[in-house]
């Protein structure tokens, strides 16, 4: 196992049983490798995980540690990991209040607890990340269902596979693991 690189390892059965699967990039299945995942090790770096293939579904952060019942994260017959690159250096976002890059707008270098309350946005549905890597919650302070993004432009955030459609974005957070 590499002590450099990012690397989590899968497990198919619970406290780091069974048949395992090593991954130190992007996988867009992981359930091509095993028939289940119930615990995993995040030896180095950050992933996001998302319980379907192809990076879609719900997203789930994990950094360095031992998941050793993953079944809680809801897991289930398929599954999708993404290495997150660390990030040094400044952290530069737009976000809008309406898709295509329209209505209010503002430009963020911190984290923000309630977009609600800070910019008086009742919703955040396009972005531009310039710099850095984010993850966006779905309630105030830092809670509920997440979405990541990586720099790029996002012209709908309500295309980007992730449950239902009134999926509100109400904090975001820059991602500074020590990955």
């Amino acid at each position: 196992t590499s002590s450099t690189g990012n690397t989590v390892i899968f497990y198919e059965d619970r406290n780091f049983q069974g048949r395992s699967y090593e991954c130190s990039s992007d996988c867009s299945d992981v359930f091509t490798y095993l028939s289940r995942c119930n615990s995993c090790k995040v030896e180095n770096g950050c992933f996001m995980v998302y319980d379907d293939s192809n990076f879609m579904g719900n997203q789930y952060f994990i950094k360095r540690g031992e998941y050793s019942d993953y079944t809680c994260m809801g897991m289930r017959d398929s599954m999708s990991c993404r290495m997150i690159p660390m990030h040094r250096g400044t952290f530069r976002m737009r976000i809008f209040e309406r898709e295509n890059f329209s209505g209010q707008m503002h430009e963020l270098m911190d984290d923000c607890d309630s977009i609600q309350k800070r910019y008086r946005m009742s919703d955040c549905q396009s972005c531009n990340v310039m710099e850095g890597h984010w993850l966006l919650y779905e309630q105030p302070d830092f809670r509920g269902r997440m979405i990541y993004l990586r720099p790029g432009e996002y012209r709908s955030l309500r295309d980007m596979g992730v449950g239902p459609m009134n999926f509100r974005i109400g904090s975001l957070r820059r991602i500074m693991e020590p990955c």
